[in-house]
């Protein structure tokens, strides 16, 4: 860690370095990254019809002799700037498919569209914040558990308060079911999109034609530390002549029909986990009691006077919660071993119980590790999906690699591939939009050309992770607020005008 004086030191020779400004603009892309992913190579442009380089840049000849480029985590707590760039792209990936524009044509705004949240069932008795502000869980007639704990709490938990969400008795609390609940979460959601589709089909034959449903969603940790699905679900017609193409539905069906399909599809869907050694029956998988879809209308306001979610709000909604993780839980890691798993699965926290059934639950047993022993003295190679090592991969093999998740693993926001844009299309739009500011001021990536007829070929290799000092990184942070600041006061000053 610098010591005062060094950082100033580092300030004032950064600074008055001849070529600071020059390391300035080379560093924008990256400037608000809390730890930049640093490269060193060359980059080429290459004919398409001859593959003759035309021109090379060498990154020994820009500024520390390196090309900085963001993170791109997406968790706020880990890296705020990356999460905000993820957050706004999210933001405007969702409410592209609610209102068009980004490729898709304005007339999805007359869709029926449906806010859909579905939470995870009961695992036991946890403490909450009421809204209302009524206390915990009053009980007239209090319980004793077996393990002597009075399952009765009068408290009004304030919304902040470390209680909530924690299992009145953490020994009645079925932590290993929750584990693979979060575990299995997206095999739920695909049997429930199966289910509501099948039953679409059907309401497509009443009126004689396909129906399509595009979606967005999150998934969102809630304090007792398990996942819920919030998805943005649009209902399209398909065009046969055009199956890509993207058409409103019969004007009969409404976004009730939508709601009370999906309503239905979730409720109806459930199934049983395979056996594990310390369960044969499995665990049953399905959506908890409170299902909540909601009808979503384009307008300016956030809530209407009918109290219908509208576009702005649920993009908002969504992009907020892509950002999070298990923060919320008050366990934050990264992929745990032997050594952190034994350090984070403390058995007197609810999170480290969590922790600790995804470490022992994934542990292989005795066939799966002769699987594994005998594909490895083979060399590896692929994998058969249908051995007992690739079901077992496949299954609760991977609570034990996402336990710093708490069984949660894959994408916290996913897409139907018809719903609306890009992740990568966004991200490439600012590339190039960047690339063209710096054109005209000699920047050290070189800028596309203005044809088809060359590719950009880069040749770069890793060089480490975060700036060289800290001082370089307060200078960075530095521009990168002051640019943030800038894009908030046109923002603003378009707003008015409009």
């Amino acid at each position: 860690m610098s010591t005062p004086q060094a950082l100033v030191d580092g300030l004032v020779r950064r600074a008055g370095s001849p070529d600071f400004d020059r390391w300035r603009g080379h560093i924008t892309a990256a400037a608000g990254c809390s730890h930049p992913i640093r490269l060193t190579g060359e980059i080429h442009h290459v004919e398409t019809a001859t593959g003759r380089i035309t021109s090379s840049t060498a990154t020994a000849d820009m500024p520390d002799g390196v090309i900085y480029v963001p993170c791109g985590n997406r968790r706020a707590t880990v890296c705020p700037s990356c999460a905000e760039t993820y957050r706004a792209d999210t933001f405007q990936l969702v409410r592209a498919g609610l209102a068009g524009g980004k490729g898709v044509p304005a007339t999805v705004a007359e869709h029926p569209c449906v806010f859909l949240t579905g939470t995870a069932p009961s695992f036991g008795a946890v403490h909450a914040h009421h809204r209302d502000g009524r206390p915990c869980r009053p009980r007239r007639d209090p319980q004793t558990c077996p393990h002597g704990v009075v399952l009765d709490c009068r408290t009004r938990h304030r919304d902040d308060d470390p209680a909530v969400g924690r299992p009145l008795c953490l020994d009645c609390y079925d932590h290993a079911h929750q584990a693979v609940w979060n575990g299995y979460a997206g095999e739920l959601w695909r049997r429930t999109t199966n289910t509501a589709n099948r039953a679409l089909r059907r309401l497509g034959d009443r009126y004689g034609t396909r129906l399509r449903l595009s979606y967005a969603k999150v998934a969102e940790f809630q304090r007792r530390g398990v996942a819920h699905i919030h998805a943005m679900v649009r209902l399209d017609g398909v065009d046969p002549l055009d199956p890509d193409k993207i058409i409103a539905p019969p004007f009969g069906i409404g976004p009730g029909h939508l709601a009370q399909l999906l309503a239905e599809a979730m409720r109806a869907t459930s199934f049983t986990t395979p056996l594990h050694p310390d369960r044969p029956e499995g665990w049953e998988i399905a959506w908890g009691a409170q299902l909540e879809p909601r009808q979503v209308r384009l307008t300016v306001r956030d809530l209407d006077d009918h109290g219908e979610i509208t576009t702005g709000a649920v993009a908002g909604y969504l992009a907020k919660y892509a950002t999070k993780a298990t923060e919320i839980t008050g366990h934050a890691s990264k992929r745990l071993d032997e050594e952190t798993a034994r350090i984070h699965g403390d058995r007197t926290t609810h999170p480290g119980r969590l922790i600790r059934a995804c470490w022992d639950l994934g542990t292989q047993p005795a066939d799966v590790r002769q699987g594994q022993d005998a594909w490895i003295r083979g060399g590896g190679g692929p994998l058969d999906p249908d051995s007992p090592l690739g079901r077992w991969n496949a299954g609760y093999g991977r609570l034990r690699r996402w336990a710093h998740m708490l069984g949660f693993g894959g994408h916290f926001s996913t897409k139907s591939r018809r719903y609306s844009t890009t992740l990568g299309a966004l991200r490439q739009a600012r590339r190039d939009w960047r690339r063209a500011q710096l054109r005209d001021t000699g920047p050290d990536e070189p800028a596309p050309e203005d044809d088809d007829t060359t590719v950009v070929i880069n040749s770069l290799a890793f060089a480490g992770i975060g700036w060289h000092t800290t001082a370089d990184a307060l200078l960075a942070n530095t521009a990168a607020a002051k640019a943030r600041a800038q894009r908030l006061t046109a923002r603003e000053e378009l707003s008015i005008t409009s």
